[in-house]
């Protein structure tokens, strides 16, 4: 699954909806591909990245992911989370914005 964009939709205020502080709704476009689901769960790219900054020249994780040193790679939120565990890599936030080219 791609979230490929992230927008506000509509600002409910608090006078007219009985609210302690202003809510924002957001829409999100998403896209869904039907392929296997890997034993670890699905890949949901939400814009995050990973960098990696070690002293090598590139990183390898053994499950499918190499990195070049300094170079951005588009990864899903699944590998952001065991990517980030390392104190070499730097991860993202989610842009909410996504347009291919991912490590999956």
């Amino acid at each position: 699954m791609e979230i490929r964009a992230r927008r506000p939709y509509r600002l409910l205020d608090c006078q007219s909806y009985k609210l302690d502080e202003p809510l924002l709704l957001e829409s999100l476009d998403s896209v869904a591909f039907k392929v296997p689901i890997p034993e670890d769960g699905a890949c949901i790219f939400t814009g995050k990245t990973a960098i990696y900054q070690g002293n090598k020249d590139v990183f390898d994780d053994n499950a499918g992911h190499v990195l070049q040193k300094g170079v951005p790679a588009s990864v899903c939120d699944k590998t952001a989370a065991n990517l980030g565990t390392s104190k070499d890599i730097l991860i993202t936030d989610s842009t909410w914005h996504y347009t291919g080219g991912g490590c999956c």
